[in-house]
């Protein structure tokens, strides 16, 4: 006669629907509410509906793990804009992720985008490993592809990182002068630029003459006006892949991204007022603390670092800053069965 299967205790039973909905809300991508709609002023260009008559072009990034970023960086933008109906996004997204045009659609049911497939084996075979693993990814280098992914028609980009928000009007910062530069951003020239490059860089004179002549300053590429057409003219994509191809053979530096740019473009940078990035609010890119703003104006908060405020706020060890970002934080939060009304 067949043994009688035992019944659960209760405490199994909690594990196991504890797990099943862990599991479920793994495999489900998360859900934002619907942003409030944002209007151009009078004084504005007509809605653009392609990237050729947009008035100002913004690029970003969409991944997994920083879509909330994104979700709340976009969100900024928009309620900023004195014509937001005139802005146009350009996504950079790996094509395995197909439910990001639904996600953002349903949340900016109005909002001119498009999304761009990007390649990890563009860039992959040309990744050395850096001081955090999240700098290592694929999708952190796109930036540096943008003029090939973009239409040949847009001639001026703004490129945001996901983990900051605007509380000014991006057209101000996408009006900056170039001066017949390629790039415009920020710079910090207080910041002791050879912390981002090794001893080994330093000390070989055919590999640090490459500053030789140039004023050379720290600038942070999680915000940055960039002429795409003189991009692709001038080839700086390919500069930038000739230093990665050479770190994978000489260990020249640590900190993933960031110093190719430096490489090519220190002492060649058209100026940004800081206010546009009030940076390193995540704080380092080991222990991520608490850190708070830089004097004067602020026009963009910048987490940039390893601590990012929505993990820390569904953590509940906000930093102080945190606070700022939270109101644009469009994550519908989901509620645990087991809560109790």
């Amino acid at each position: 006669m067949p043994m009688p299967m035992p019944m659960p205790t209760p405490l199994l039973v909690l594990l196991l629907s504890l797990s099943s909905f862990a599991a479920s809300a793994a495999s489900e991508p998360p859900k934002f509410r619907e942003a409030q709609q944002y209007y151009n002023s009078p004084d504005c260009p007509p809605p653009s509906r392609t990237a050729c008559n947009a008035f100002v072009n913004v690029a970003m990034t969409l991944d997994e793990t920083y879509l909330r970023g994104s979700m709340a960086a976009i969100h900024s933008v928009l309620q900023h804009s004195s014509c937001p109906e005139s802005v146009y996004f350009h996504f950079v997204a790996s094509s395995s992720l197909p439910y990001l045009n639904a996600t953002v659609s349903s949340s900016f049911p109005s909002l001119n985008f498009s999304i761009h497939p990007f390649d990890d084996a563009v860039v992959s075979g040309r990744i050395s490993t850096s001081i955090r693993r999240a700098l290592d990814k694929p999708l952190n280098y796109a930036r540096s592809y943008l003029p090939r992914l973009l239409p040949a028609c847009v001639s001026r980009v703004v490129y945001l990182d996901s983990d900051l928000i605007l509380v000014d009007d991006i057209a101000s910062l996408a009006s900056t002068p170039l001066r017949g530069l390629a790039l415009a951003a920020p710079e910090y020239c207080r910041a002791n630029f050879t912390f981002y490059f090794t001893p080994t860089f330093w000390a070989n004179p055919s590999l640090s003459m490459a500053f030789e002549g140039r004023k050379a300053c720290y600038f942070n590429t999680g915000v940055m006006v960039m002429d795409v057409g003189m991009w692709r003219r001038e080839g700086y994509t390919e500069r930038i892949e000739e230093w990665m191809e050479l770190q994978k053979r000489m260990r020249i530096y640590e900190l993933g991204s960031l110093p190719p740019f430096l490489l090519v473009f220190a002492g060649r940078v058209a100026a940004v007022d800081r206010r546009w990035n009030q940076h390193g609010l995540g704080g380092d890119n080991l222990r991520g603390l608490c850190r708070g703003l830089h004097p004067g104006p602020v026009s963009l908060l910048h987490w940039s670092g390893k601590g990012k405020p929505w993990a820390r706020l569904d953590a509940r060890r906000p930093c102080p800053l945190d606070a700022l970002w939270a109101p644009y934080d469009l994550l519908q939060q989901q509620q645990s069965p087991f809560s109790i009304e």
